[in-house]
């Protein structure tokens, strides 16, 4: 099946429709390697059948993140900012004025900053285990750091190299960089990576990591927007060292009108979790 690729923010970006009825956004789980395929082979995902679930009611939107699986990027500081420009760039490709956010892990990072920027384009969120912590904070930004001592070792050419030995991603293998995935599909974009003077990069490098990367809950939007925000939302828990049940439980203190979903992540199954979320969007 040949997936369709839209010009969005100025980034090549692949995403996928299935299913009918209302536009259901969704920001893949994955972190740095968030693609489409994601909601059905990344971490409790695997499980859940929540793509086959909802696309009986809801016309569903997947997508590769900028800077993973096969769409594009560009070598700037990254900011949450940059991955709402590419939804918001998506959804105008398809002539959608409105649509549900479904977020997963990191996912929910951008879609509550979605909803933040655009509140008139969502029509509710389902933030389905956010990331957050301190130690997923600490282990984002360890990342950064292993991947800015490879350069520093082996130089821009060397992460070039690099990402032509493995098919490994930026969370996998912090020595490639958040750009492997544009390297590996690009030489014109490796030829110009290459080029690029080394101590901008690091500042580059630095900047992205401070910025998305900031505090020890869920990073993205700031709680005082968050506070204020008047868009119905599903939090359901995650619980691990990269998903702690405080940055649940942050969100359900900074979101007005909200329902928190409380139950252990060993009973979300298939047969729970995509009910609730779709008695949720039902609802809305």
């Amino acid at each position: 099946m040949t997936v369709p690729t839209a010009v969005a923010d100025g980034i090549p970006t692949r995403y996928e429709v299935a299913g009918s009825g209302p536009p259901l956004l969704m920001f893949s789980p994955g972190g740095f390697d968030s693609t489409l395929e994601s909601w059905r082979t990344v971490g409790i995902y695997r499980r859940l059948d929540l793509l086959e679930r909802l696309t009986a009611k809801y016309t569903c939107i997947t997508f590769d993140r900028r800077e993973s699986g096969r769409s594009g990027g560009r070598i700037e500081r990254l900011s949450w900012s940059h991955y709402v420009a590419q939804a918001i760039g998506l959804l105008d490709h398809l002539s959608i004025e409105r649509a549900h956010l479904m977020g997963g892990c990191v996912g929910c990072s951008t879609a509550a900053a979605t909803a933040v920027a655009h509140p008139d384009r969502v029509r509710s969120m389902v933030l389905f285990s956010p990331a957050g912590g301190v130690k997923y904070r600490l282990k984002q930004q360890d990342r950064f750091a292993r991947h800015l001592a490879h350069v520093q070792a082996h130089g821009l050419d060397g992460v070039v190299a690099l990402v032509g030995e493995t098919d490994a991603g930026f969370s996998a293998d912090p020595r490639v960089g958040p750009w492997n995935s544009v390297i590996r599909a690009d030489p014109a974009f490796a030829q110009a990576y290459v080029k690029q003077d080394a101590d901008r990069y690091a500042h580059i490098v630095t900047g992205t990591a401070r910025l998305m990367f900031d505090r020890d809950t869920v990073p993205g939007a700031e709680p005082e927007d968050l506070l204020r925000l008047d868009i119905p939302a599903l939090i359901v828990p995650g619980q691990d060292e990269s998903h702690a049940p405080s940055a649940a439980r942050y969100l359900q203190e900074c979101l007005p009108r909200v329902q928190y979903w409380d139950v252990p992540v060993a009973e979300q199954t298939r047969e729970t979790a995509p009910a609730r979320v779709l008695e949720f969007l039902d609802g809305v």
